[in-house]
């Protein structure tokens, strides 16, 4: 890769921070050390490390746009700073080329004091964006972050969401090279969210690189084409934004008995490709008419890996079909073995269909619908409807649930890529679904 090719590069990078059990010993460390080795005696430390990163490295191409993913602590906030210049690292090296606007949390480099239009001023300045330029773009940037009159107001008196506007708003209009963007869109109206994505992609399209981290795997899927999974500090895996931020997801949710386990088991685990997993069914991928599971899934977890027998999209006599045509009548068919240990009072049988971004784009429960599973082991649920899905490619997600708790599930099986197949229309249509619509018209 060609050095003019490249926006970021970073380069063992490690950052240490000093913890301290009380402010007494923050004064001690700061004096005592000195004086003893005054003395010709050994210093004593009054705090312990703890290596936010460590020995982290990768290299991120101009226009290219990469999502940042990984637990709460792992070190993505870190990394954006000392990306920024905000942070100065331990150990490594960080360049960047080209001017980079960063949202990194609520109100970072706002002065409080200062109006909203003052902090665009300054933010502007110390981005070496011309002062006269921003002025000309003031009626750009209050019309996108919407604050109104009270953009002459301190920004003291903001809410966090009028911040993130402004912030927002602000990193856009500053023409940017490289736009970081740290779970900056958290805060805020969906509305608000979607104009930010909206115009996320339109600065992709320009060709600016991009630095992404949310929590929200479907909104990194939908903008990244790679994803660096961090963990402990530590790059786990950098790659494909599609196979990484599954394995990332099977780790998140993992049972808690194996969560328990620590993270070096889970991580050693995580870092299998899908060609070398143990787990992949022995369903020949030469046989693709055979109602089975596709030999190479995205990701397969669960507690009970085996429950489910075979996943796949039918057509209505039944027969897996690698190809559908637009508007024929389809069946989801998913085979199970129970055993006698999964109680079956919470049981749920779950499918979902995603484009190859990762994005659900349709899910369906026998447990919101209400669908009596049987007492007996093996059992077919069939899920029927039309295809509406316009002409692309699809997988299929099969999983086996235990919804007793309805915000989350715990999955005994979760298998993303039991089938692989296609929409396909002899019509133009435009976004994602295309039902029947009713249309009627009525004179005025």
């Amino acid at each position: 890769m060609s050095s003019n090719d490249i926006a970021i590069r970073v380069s063992n990078l490690s950052k240490c921070y000093e913890i301290y059990g009380s402010p007494r010993d923050r004064l001690k460390q700061f004096v005592l050390p000195r004086l003893l080795r005054l003395l010709g005696k050994p210093a004593q430390r009054y705090f312990r490390e703890f290596w936010a990163l460590r020995d982290v490295s990768f290299e991120v191409r101009k226009g290219e746009t990469v999502g940042i993913i990984g637990r709460n602590g792992s070190g993505k906030s870190t990394l954006l700073q000392i990306i920024c210049g905000t942070v100065s690292p331990t150990q490594g090296t960080v360049s960047t080329h080209g001017r980079v606007a960063a949202l990194l949390e609520l109100g970072a480099g706002f002065n409080t004091e200062f109006t909203g239009r003052e902090n665009v001023l300054l933010t502007a300045a110390i981005l070496g964006f011309p002062q006269e330029i921003m002025q000309q773009r003031m009626d750009e940037v209050l019309a996108f972050s919407e604050l109104g009159d009270f953009l002459d107001q301190p920004v003291k008196t903001y809410s966090s969401g009028m911040q993130a506007r402004l912030a927002f708003s602000v990193a856009i209009h500053v023409d940017p090279e490289i736009l970081i963007v740290d779970e900056a869109l958290s805060v805020g109206d969906a509305r608000f969210v979607a104009k930010c994505m909206r115009r996320i992609k339109q600065i992709q399209d320009r060709g600016a690189t991009i630095l992404f981290v949310s929590h929200d795997v479907g909104s990194v899927r939908t903008l990244c084409q790679r994803a660096i999974w961090l963990d402990s500090g530590k790059l786990v895996e950098d790659g494909d934004v599609f196979p990484i931020s599954g394995r990332y997801m099977e780790m998140m949710f993992r049972d808690e008995e194996t969560a328990e386990q620590g993270p070096p088991k889970a991580l050693e685990v995580q870092a299998k490709t899908v060609e070398q997993s143990d787990d992949a069914p022995a369903t020949s991928a030469d046989a693709p008419a055979a109602h089975g599971l596709d030999a190479r899934p995205v990701t397969h977890w669960g507690s009970h890996r085996g429950v489910i027998l075979a996943a796949s999209v039918c057509d209505a006599q039944g027969m897996r079909r690698d190809t559908i045509a637009w508007g024929e009548p389809i069946e989801v068919l998913i085979d199970v073995r129970v055993p006698a240990d999964i109680p079956r009072e919470h049981l749920s049988l779950a499918f979902s269909i995603k484009d190859l971004r990762g994005t659900d784009l349709l899910v369906s429960t026998t447990h919101d619908q209400g669908t009596h599973l049987p007492e007996t082991e093996s059992f077919r649920v069939r899920f029927r409807m039309d295809n509406h899905l316009v002409t692309g490619k699809y997988l299929l997600v099969a999983a086996v649930e235990n919804r007793e708790h309805s915000n989350v599930a715990h999955y005994y099986e979760y298998f993303e890529g039991a089938h692989y197949f296609s929409s396909l229309s002899d019509q133009r249509f435009f976004g994602i679904f295309q039902p029947t619509v009713q249309q009627t018209v009525q004179e005025a």
